[in-house]
């Protein structure tokens, strides 16, 4: 039996009337996790749903709108089938539950497992529909290019596959690039050796790394050069075998470049190009060659392009209104 089919063992839900209904969660790991400490998920999830949640014992009780309460019910069901897959809760998992049930556009819930990727120290799955094409093409195409802002999970998520294929020996080596351009501040010269020279541009990459699979491991594979970090110009006139290579904010770099960086796949690899349009730190902007590229690319039929947008940010809520109002003003501006 899958862990999704054990859903229905472990809850109750009762419609008692249109504004009012009760769901019983029968396991005490799921509902101290769902309930959270000190009933902060509840309130949270309450907040919300906009409708009122009262607990005592096992037993939810929600009151409210048919839809809140419907919202309420399949939230708590995505609650507990995510702690079925990976025996964690966390905080954004309350968003993304509610989320999932207001937009339309969203999967369904067990869609959202479907492209579950676990590591060592934490299981990643897919926050939108967006996502999961994603890590399936990240599994699936050879090469593949994601443009969209920032927040959308292009780099965690390819960092996320990348490693994960590294652990389970399908690749000998991750190689993670980046143009080493300053995004608009002027760093100067910086001292130390080469790695301490490019370490502060490349640094989300590592933090993406020990996020997912803990500092020790990944020291040592760096260290054994399983994981290689390396700005984008150290990719020049190699051919990369065996390996899974991320170019990360490839909007700062130009069009021959990410040409480069592509003509580099060799036997057994997958490259992957992740860039935000939106964010170019070169002198002249136009010499970008994402947008370029990704039209030049969208002829190959073995290449897979993923755009993403605001409704696919996963960081604070705020981030994709931002996003969102910076859009409409560059709209009206053009």
């Amino acid at each position: 039996m899958s862990e999704i089919s054990k859903l229905e063992q472990k809850l109750i839900i009762k419609r008692i009337d249109k504004e009012t209904l009760t769901i019983q969660i029968l396991d005490n790991n799921i509902l101290s996790s769902i309930v959270g400490q000190f009933n902060e998920n509840l309130k949270k999830l309450e907040n919300l749903s906009k409708a009122t949640l009262f607990f005592r014992g096992n037993l939810i009780t929600a009151k409210g709108s048919p839809e809140s309460i419907s919202t309420v019910s399949e939230a708590i069901r995505f609650l507990i089938n995510k702690f079925l897959l990976t025996n964690n809760i966390e905080k954004s998992d309350i968003i993304l539950s509610v989320n999932k049930n207001l937009n339309t556009e969203s999967s369904s819930n067990i869609q959202s497992f479907a492209q579950l990727i676990k590591t060592p120290r934490k299981s990643v799955i897919a926050r939108s529909q967006k996502q999961s094409d994603y890590i399936k093409a990240l599994r699936e195409n050879d090469i593949v290019v994601a443009l969209g802002p920032a927040g959308t999970g292009k780099s965690f998520l390819a960092v996320s596959v990348a490693v994960t294929l590294l652990m389970e020996k399908k690749v000998e080596r991750v190689i993670l690039s980046r143009p080493a351009v300053e995004a608009g501040e002027k760093l100067g010269f910086l001292p130390g050796d080469m790695k301490e020279k490019v370490d502060p541009y490349l640094r989300p990459l590592y933090d993406a790394l020990y996020e997912l699979f803990g500092f020790e491991k990944i020291d040592k594979k760096i260290e054994s050069g399983e994981i290689e970090i390396a700005p984008l110009a150290f990719m020049r006139g190699r051919t990369l075998k065996n390996c899974f290579a991320i170019l990360d904010e490839a909007q700062n770099a130009t069009e021959t470049q990410i040409k480069m960086f592509l003509t580099r796949i060799g036997e057994n690899s997958k490259l992957v190009v992740n860039g935000d349009p939106s964010q170019v730190d070169l002198i002249n902007k136009n010499h970008s060659g994402l947008i370029k590229s990704k039209s030049v690319l969208s002829k190959i039929e073995e290449i897979k392009i993923i755009e993403f947008d605001h409704k696919d940010v996963v960081r604070h809520p705020l981030v994709s209104k931002i996003i969102k109002a910076y859009q409409n003003k560059a709209d009206d501006q053009s």
